[in-house]
């Protein structure tokens, strides 16, 4: 009997049992980001050129900004795509309905969260994020390839679910209410307001805690790529009030790393979670919206 199961975290070795399993459809969806250390300006730069150079055998590579996002606000970069566009995308990629996803990239799981919460947005539950990522898979001298594969073909349904995605209104809503849980995924100088400025305004939204998907305390090693343990992220997560809230709405500068807090969110069975997808990209250039400091 084939083994269909897909877990929602993926141990490098499961992969690699199942490199030659024809529904399973690996993904590298490496973007690097980085700031100007003096203006805060942003800069994308495409892991294309990396994954050309070598990549786990029969992946396929996604650029998440022009592939996955639209793209008509500049200052927006990343906003969730329509349904169709997501389904072009994902058939084209060689991901049906049928199939299993591994995604992964070399940037601290960031970006391949945000493709699995796209998925899982679109109705797609058959994904996981390879642990480690790019840096686990070949520390542990496991193959690499350079060719580039044709896609299968495939048909992919989506299926939106507009509970996962939340917008500006659904944020301001929830600063006063004691249900909800807001959790910012950026790195805690950025939450206090004493990074650079780069989303307009420095800060965070009122009433918001901080859990990093980056930096210091962060839900992945620095190190090792890899996730810290459930314990550790459920410890990390009751200490912001998040296990108990009938709701958790979770933002960052663009929705990446708030995708990634909201697939650790899940792992550890919290039901009622949704990511800003506007985020501080948004929110910060609004002089509407309250931000505080400290």
């Amino acid at each position: 009997m084939t083994d269909d199961t897909m877990p929602d975290l993926v141990e490098p070795d499961w992969l690699e049992a199942r490199l030659d399993e024809p529904d399973v459809q690996v993904i590298d969806c490496t973007v690097h980001l980085s700031f100007d250390p003096e203006t805060g300006t942003r800069h994308t730069e495409s892991g294309r050129a990396d994954w050309e150079q070598g990549h786990v055998p029969g992946s396929a590579f996604v650029d998440i900004p022009t592939e996955l996002s639209e793209t008509d606000d500049p200052d927006y970069p990343y906003q969730v795509p329509s349904s169709d566009e997501f389904a072009a995308a994902m058939e084209r990629l060689g991901v049906g309905d049928d199939s299993r996803v591994v995604l992964y990239d070399s940037a601290g799981n960031s970006w391949a969260a945000r493709v699995w919460w796209l998925l899982r947005t679109f109705g797609f539950d058959r994904a996981g994020v390879l642990d480690g990522g790019w840096a686990t898979w070949i520390d542990g001298d496991r193959p690499v390839s350079e060719a580039q594969p044709e896609p299968t073909r495939a048909t992919f349904t989506p299926e939106y679910r507009p509970d996962l995605i939340v917008d500006k209104d659904d944020v301001l809503a929830a600063i006063n209410d004691p249900d909800c849980a807001l959790i910012n995924g950026l790195r805690p100088e950025d939450h206090s307001g004493d990074g650079l400025r780069k989303y307009g305004r420095l800060g965070r939204i009122p009433s918001s805690e901080n859990v990093p998907a980056v930096g210091e305390r962060a839900i992945v090693d620095q190190e090792t790529a890899r996730y810290q343990s459930l314990e550790t992220l459920r410890q990390r997560f009751a200490q912001v009030g998040a296990l108990e809230a009938d709701r958790v709405l979770t933002y960052c500068g663009g929705g990446i790393a708030a995708s990634n807090v909201a697939f650790a969110l899940t792992r550890l069975g919290v039901d009622d979670v949704a990511v800003y997808d506007g985020s501080l990209a948004e929110w910060g250039r609004d002089e509407s919206c309250p931000m505080v400091t400290g």
